[in-house]
């Protein structure tokens, strides 16, 4: 009996048997870099939730935070008055706001000054002269 055929048979198969392990083994090899990259963002994601978690604890609620107008310049003017030691003219809040103190920027910064004023935010303790309600 001639056993050849048989044996290139089963070398056929040997080949084709090793070239799929190869190939499953590259895979596995991607799937584990990939489920690594799944798993550090995860990490990441619950140091976020964390982080997040921590400060929100510090995060004034809104019903303690004024309605503001619709300009970005309010919060930017509260944050001047909530660093400020003393009271404030138009021209100091013009300046912390990095804008020229040309007179129409002073005067539109006094005239939102004067608008926090009739919201109850800030008061006018002097004509011209402002600082943070209490």
């Amino acid at each position: 009996m001639n056993v050849q055929p048989l044996l290139d048979a089963l070398g056929i198969q040997e080949d084709a048997a090793a070239a799929m392990a190869d190939d499953l083994r590259t895979r596995i090899g991607e799937l584990q870099a990939r489920l690594r990259e799944a798993e550090t963002h995860l990490e990441h994601l619950a140091i976020t939730r964390r982080t997040v978690t921590a400060l929100a604890d510090r995060i004034p609620d809104q019903a303690d935070s004024p309605d503001l107008p619709e300009h970005p310049d309010y919060p930017r003017i509260l944050a001047v008055f909530n660093d400020a030691a003393s009271p404030l003219r138009a021209r100091d809040v013009c300046q912390a706001l990095d804008h020229e103190p040309l007179p129409k920027n002073i005067e539109g910064t006094r005239a939102k000054l004067k608008r926090l004023v009739k919201l109850d935010i800030l008061t006018e303790i002097d004509p011209g002269s402002f600082t943070r309600e209490q």
